[in-house]
């Protein structure tokens, strides 16, 4: 039996979004819950405006978050993103890879440094 092509393999789709630099970060900082953007780029650390904007617009339409407009009363408007019930699955798809890495990584005798 040949494997599924890639466009219809439900593994290959995931990982395809996953693998995005920085998705896994933004919905791990939003597992603690709800941020605003600030506080979630300082949460995830390293990532640009442009490239938080563009992955949190992207999860977004993937229904993976959702993103909240608050009024600051006569200041800019303050958006607040949280993990859709969706998003929050993946928290077993995390709690997995961090187990592994526990597993595999941490006694490797000579593990790479992590990649920036």
């Amino acid at each position: 039996m040949h494997p599924a092509p890639p466009a219809f393999c439900p593994v290959y789709r995931a990982i395809g979004v996953l693998q995005e630099k920085w998705v896994l970060h933004i919905v791990r900082a939003l597992l603690d819950g709800e941020k605003g953007f600030n506080e979630l780029a300082r949460a995830v650390g390293g990532c640009n405006s442009a490239t938080l904007t563009q992955r949190l617009e992207h999860l977004e339409a993937l229904a993976l978050i959702a993103k909240r407009t608050e009024d600051s009363q006569g200041k800019l408007a303050r958006s607040v993103y949280s993990l859709t019930p969706a998003g929050r699955e993946l928290q077993g798809v995390i709690d997995a890879i961090g187990n592994w890495a526990r597993e595999h990584l941490d006694e490797a005798p000579h593990a790479p440094a992590p990649l920036a």
